[in-house]
């Protein structure tokens, strides 16, 4: 394709300027790029001439095949900046996984990296794509960088040629991606050889060293849009929605574990995405056009839809190694070791928005009339369903709450209350509160009901009590979809440790597990772990100032 005048000076004003573009390929000419050009380590220790992209036995026909860095396998948490514009500075929300970026040592590295490019005459991939599949309030995206694969992974996970967005070329962001430049802290002012920084002021996302996890991709201009939109009245979530047959819609947030995409998949509902959403006066719309998913132990049975996807062209399957004694070209992808951890356990897949069989068109919906809070707690002491007021509401979604469990992690031995507020933390650019009020806010004025759904365990916690069965879960999701445990249908109990309202029963469910106290044999021993993880979450509460926020506490 070529090239625009107005492109090369959009680029040249950044610094760009003794490079060589490549924009807009075909997802089949990417393909063969990657293969051909990507190259940096692929292994601990290895050069940075090591190839990282590969074809299977079924060629273009077929997926390709990328591994990251062995120091990115993941999302560099750590790594993760915001430049600390004086003009921002008071607005977003500081933490761990968002640090502040000195402004003058930010434009030190930018220009070190744009010299960088420009002076090894850079071969640079581009590709033009929008953040949101609502033409209203899309933001226009440039990924411009060094490797194929990430190009193709941004053609796979964003909208594509979205007609009607408003002032593209004033509301662009670029992300310019070099995995082969090497930060060097004391110069550059972060912690490692890589950064991954957003610069508000400018629109530019900045990925300097080995960052090149295709994650990064999309997390970083995602974290953008948990940025600007929010300032719009548009709540952007961390979540997965789908439709039902009568057009109702519904929202499910939760952490990793919690049954977010397996329960949002439903054959009898229409998907609009299984990751990220915004609610907007328009209803709801999907951020991307792909979707992003984690391949360890896949089950083709339990995950049909992306055991088919990983056949298919134009897909990426990241960091999944050759099954032993083959190689890649000799293998085609359902000879795969889905179980093989030996890179990481974070192994990925990345495909179409239009490989799932039951997608809503253009990826929006109407506002959603439930939300439902996903929870896995391993402790086994709350209940499986509660229905939540609007302070409620506020309090469970800032508190983000799930369990890890024993064994999951070196030193875990007993399960541990995990807590990550608007259940994605690492990617709100706001304080909770900005995104809990937008939710109230939003399901008031729509009338939206919300319940806390728990996908964890009962009569015991992790290693002694059982996980609450998927059908009794989706019996309790369904009754509530279909509005069955509303105000004036059914009875409550108040649970005297959680405050929490829970049906005292739901069709098609044995009353006796709603109450959790009732499943334990040693009730003094439920009390005493159910007053345990209360009291996390009061201290959780404390710890992160939520009241400071205009949270209320309700437990």
């Amino acid at each position: 394709m070529t090239l625009t005048a107005d492109f090369r000076q959009d680029l040249e004003a950044i610094g760009l300027k003794t490079v060589t573009y490549k924009h807009n390929l075909s997802k089949e000419e990417l393909f063969h790029e990657a293969i051909r050009n990507d190259r940096g380590r692929t292994r601990q220790g290895g050069p940075s001439t090591d190839q990282k992209a590969f074809p299977t036995k079924l060629g273009v026909k077929g997926p390709l095949v990328y591994y990251t860095d062995p120091d990115c396998t993941g999302r560099r948490v750590k790594d993760t900046y915001s430049v600390a514009w004086p003009e921002v500075v008071d607005q977003i929300w500081w933490k761990a996984d968002m640090q502040q970026y000195d402004p003058a040592k930010y434009q030190g590295l930018l220009q070190r990296v744009l010299d960088h490019l420009n002076q090894k005459k850079a071969t640079l991939y581009v590709k033009d794509v929008f953040v949101g599949a609502d033409p209203e309030f899309a933001i226009p995206y440039r990924f411009v960088g060094e490797y194929a694969t990430h190009a193709m992974f941004a053609h796979n996970m964003f909208p594509k040629d979205l007609k009607g967005v408003r002032d593209v070329e004033k509301r662009r962001w670029t992300m310019i991606n070099a995995p082969s430049f090497t930060c060097v802290p004391e110069r550059d002012g972060c912690r490692a050889e890589a950064a991954i920084v957003i610069d508000v002021k400018n629109r530019i996302c900045l990925v300097a060293g080995r960052a090149d996890y295709c994650g990064v991709v999309k997390k970083t201009i995602f974290t953008v849009g948990n940025f600007l939109l929010p300032l719009e009245g548009r709540l952007s979530m961390h979540c997965s929605a789908n439709v039902g047959p009568k057009g109702d819609a519904a929202v499910l947030f939760g952490l990793s574990g919690t049954g977010k995409t397996t329960l949002s998949a439903d054959p009898a509902r229409r998907l609009i995405g299984d990751d990220e959403t915004i609610w907007s006066d328009n209803g709801l719309c999907n951020l991307e056009d792909g979707c992003y998913a984690k391949l360890i132990d896949l089950n083709k049975d339990a995950e049909p839809v992306i055991w088919e996807a990983l056949m298919k062209p134009g897909t990426i399957v990241e960091n999944v190694p050759a099954p032993k004694g083959k190689t890649l070209a000799d293998v085609t992808p359902h000879e795969f070791d889905l179980t093989d951890k030996s890179i990481t356990e974070n192994t990925r897949f990345s495909y179409p928005l239009s490989a799932n069989p039951n997608v809503m068109p253009n990826s929006r919906g109407p506002h959603p009339q439930t939300i439902v809070l996903l929870t896995a707690d391993a402790f086994g002491v709350l209940p499986p369903i509660a229905i939540l007021d609007a302070k409620e509401v506020m309090y469970h979604f800032v508190s983000g709450f799930t369990a890890k469990l024993a064994g999951t992690e070196v030193g875990v031995t007993e399960p541990q209350a995990a807590f990550s507020a608007c259940f994605g933390a690492p990617f709100m650019a706001h304080k909770p509160s900005v995104y809990a009020q937008l939710l109230a806010a939003k399901m008031q004025q729509h009338k939206a009901r919300c319940i806390l759904l728990n996908t964890g365990w009962s009569g015991g916690g992790y290693g002694t009590g059982k996980r609450i069965s998927i059908k009794d879960t989706r019996m309790l999701l369904d009754a509530a979809l279909r509005g069955d445990l509303d105000a004036g249908k059914v009875e409550y109990v108040t649970h005297p440790v959680f405050n929490l309202k829970v049906p005292k029963a739901c069709p098609g469910v044995d009353p006796k597990i709603l109450d959790p106290r009732n499943t334990w044999t040693d009730k003094a021993a439920y009390d005493a772990a159910a007053s345990k993880l209360r009291d996390l979450f009061r201290k959780n509460f404390q710890d992160k100032k939520f009241a400071e926020l205009g949270i209320q506490p309700v437990m």
